[in-house]
């Protein structure tokens, strides 16, 4: 079930709401607990099997970790979890990746295995190691509670796609949290905003992608505005999704971690990966790069530690080598401003914005390859090679189409309407006018999209593969 479908908001969301708040509070979490596993299992009944068992192993290693008193036994459980959780997520999303390399490898034709990528596993999997990791730290204390523990992890707005949103970060919301009109009223403007973020521009961009694809008439121009549209794609799509689980869970009386904090306007790739993806950042930093070592045993170690992570932050959003390779060429980069290139940047303004965003154009190009090969041969597709063509017939005449959408979409990735929002409301007859006007552009802007949903048919969700 997406949340920019039909079904979703006009069907599952009001009714999950009014069974909500119609529940005494003792029962909520249960009644979020049933509601999230039936958004689940709308598409896939056999994977909330699958999830459920996570949860179950996730519950007892916490009681365990904390009830053991010897360290080693401590260790021994938390050691057992990560083994099995880690080993569904590696045999459900890995397995016939490892096959395929395996065969290239030894000229062998093991078949593929026939088995479906559980969606939300890659993000579920690492709020279960989160929270076990900070039990055994003494961060946290175990849930004894296994509803409460069972409505964290599969809590519907976050699960499918994040934000990864840890234990602690929740853990007194799970039975002190307060559901009020104005929690209810900003989660529900946060919800709608994300959804027009994915419906009306990442939506819209996907297809300009899907039409270059298709092309015959491709041209460099042409190469570099598919680059230019995914890159804006990936991150309306993304952080609308981000969006919506914050609305959401905020009509529910609970506060998620931001995910985004416009990183197209960074001066770095340094700074880029403080804002994009905030919540897997320092997932892999807390819970694999300062466990490795960090930067706390001298420059080799440290780098090392850093190719690590980045590979394996590749890794993470698939099973295929344009993602390693592309965790990789972060890890490159990384390293580059890390040693002597990061305090030019910080001298220049403009520049700096050129660099960082040039990069992260090429590298979503990779992200987005069938393969190694197809990256290569768009790469050098952008800077001439191969004989193509500068401009393109189609180029012009797409260029033309989508124009509003791309301006559109480049304003909207920077922080400029927001802080030209925020400045406005410092006046009191703007800031009457801008509560009197938000509902009626609200409820406006979701008929917009309504009808947009029930005539269009491009609507998946990029990190749903992940």
């Amino acid at each position: 079930m997406l949340f920019s479908g039909i079904p979703f908001l006009y069907y599952y969301l009001p009714l999950a709401l009014l069974l909500y708040f119609i529940a005494p509070k003792k029962l909520r979490n249960t009644v979020l607990l049933i509601a999230s596993l039936v958004f689940y299992g709308w598409g896939e009944p056999k994977y909330v099997v699958l999830m459920s068992a996570s949860i179950i192993i996730g519950y007892f290693a916490g009681l365990m970790i904390e009830a053991f008193k010897k360290p080693a036994a401590r260790k021994a459980v938390l050691i057992a979890d990560i083994v099995i959780n880690l080993g569904f997520l590696a045999y459900f999303k890995y397995t016939n990746f490892f096959i395929e390399n395996f065969n290239s490898i030894f000229g062998l034709s093991v078949p593929l295995l026939k088995i479906a990528l559980p969606i939300g596993i890659s993000f579920y999997t690492f709020q279960i190691l989160s929270y076990a990791v900070d039990v055994y730290r003494g961060e946290v204390r175990a849930q004894r509670n296994i509803i409460n523990l069972a409505a964290y992890i599969s809590f519907f707005p976050q699960l499918i796609a994040g934000p990864i949103v840890r234990y602690s970060q929740i853990e007194a919301e799970l039975t002190e949290r307060k559901e009020s009109f104005d929690n209810f009223a900003c989660g529900m403007q946060r919800f709608v905003l994300g959804l027009g973020k994915k419906i009306l521009i990442a939506n819209l961009l996907g297809e300009l992608c899907d039409v270059f694809r298709a092309s015959g008439d491709k041209s460099v121009l042409f190469y570099w505005l598919y680059a230019l549209s995914f890159a804006l794609h990936i991150y309306f799509d993304f952080s609308g999704y981000s969006d919506m689980a914050i609305g959401l869970g905020r009509m529910f009386g609970f506060h998620f971690p931001e995910n985004f904090d416009y990183p197209y306007v960074s001066k770095s790739i340094t700074e880029f990966w403080r804002r994009w993806h905030m919540s897997l950042g320092t997932w892999f930093r807390d819970y694999v790069y300062i466990p490795l070592g960090g930067n706390r045993h001298g420059k080799a170690r440290q780098i090392l530690n850093i190719f690590i992570v980045w590979m394996l932050t590749g890794f993470w959003h698939g099973a295929a080598w344009n993602f390693i390779i592309w965790g990789l060429y972060f890890a490159v980069l990384l390293l580059i401003e890390k040693l002597f290139l990061l305090k030019y940047l910080e001298k220049s303004k403009i520049l700096s914005r050129i660099y960082t965003f040039l990069l992260l154009v090429i590298s979503f190009v990779v992200f987005n390859a069938a393969d190694m090969k197809e990256a290569f041969s768009y790469i050098a597709a952008m800077f001439g090679a191969g004989d193509v063509p500068l401009v393109s017939q189609e180029f012009l005449y797409y260029l033309k189409d989508y124009a509003v959408v791309l301006v559109i979409a480049c304003i909207g990735a920077t922080p400029l309407v927001k802080n030209t929002f925020l400045r406005l409301r410092e006046n009191r007859i703007c800031g009457m006018v801008i509560d009197y006007a938000t509902p009626v552009f609200l409820v406006g802007l979701m008929l917009v999209m309504t009808a947009f949903l029930v005539d269009g048919s491009f609507n998946p969700f990029l990190y749903f593969r992940f």
